[in-house]
């Protein structure tokens, strides 16, 4: 199913990175500091880190809330979170649904995930597509944002994974932060995809009380 058979998309608000990383940052910034010997384990690499930078922008908690206060209207930002909080737990399918949802609604920074993604699978034919994808979507002319001072996700969420990443190490999330993404209801009517996590109206709240518990272990 293709993202506009749901949802009408709602003019794209760009969601920055962190300190404003724009998609030429974004690919510089998760190459892994040597070559990893083999170019999907690099692609994987890349959408490890990628997914943990946007769960880190100081946006993440609010795009969350946007994405389930209009159920007409798909907000890019609060899909790219979701997915990347998806993949961070497994949930690959789940992943690519909202990052094809998010680049519908014109998230340029979706479309590169999405070029990590299937890299990581070996569909290199894909990944270019998704590549040009994202070049095209970041030359588009867009309008201002309006001034959106946002709120992040707790550093618990995501500090350690940032750190597993450079290491080179297996990334995890805390478990009970991990356990609210699990549990997160399910459209199961989706051809492609299987059952889809949905965003819940309390996931930025109840990752922030996952993350509290986390914290005081």
């Amino acid at each position: 199913m293709d993202w506009d058979d749901r949802y009408d998309a709602e003019p794209d608000r760009p969601v920055p990175l962190p300190d404003g990383v724009s998609v030429p940052d974004l690919r510089r910034l998760v190459r892994a500091r040597s070559p990893l010997g083999a170019e999907h384990l690099q692609a994987r690499h890349e959408l490890d880190l990628a997914a943990t930078l946007i769960i880190a922008q100081p946006e993440a908690a609010d795009s969350l809330k946007a994405l389930t206060g209009n159920r007409q209207h798909i907000h890019p930002g609060g899909a790219l979170v979701l997915a990347a909080l998806l993949h961070l737990t497994g949930h690959e399918d789940g992943c690519q649904f909202w990052l094809q949802f998010a680049a519908g609604g014109g998230s340029p920074t979706a479309a590169s995930c999405l070029s990590f993604l299937h890299a990581s699978r070996g569909e290199f034919r894909d990944s270019d597509y998704w590549r040009s994808q994202a070049d095209r979507l970041a030359a588009e002319p867009r309008r201002p944002a309006a001034p959106w001072p946002g709120r992040p996700l707790p550093p618990e969420v995501w500090a350690d994974t940032l750190a597993a990443c450079h290491d080179g190490l297996t990334l995890r999330l805390p478990a009970r932060v991990a356990a609210v993404v699990h549990q997160l209801p399910v459209d199961s009517d989706d051809e492609d995809h299987g059952e889809i996590p949905q965003p819940s109206p309390t996931l930025a709240e109840d990752l922030a009380h996952a993350s509290v518990h986390t914290r005081h272990r």
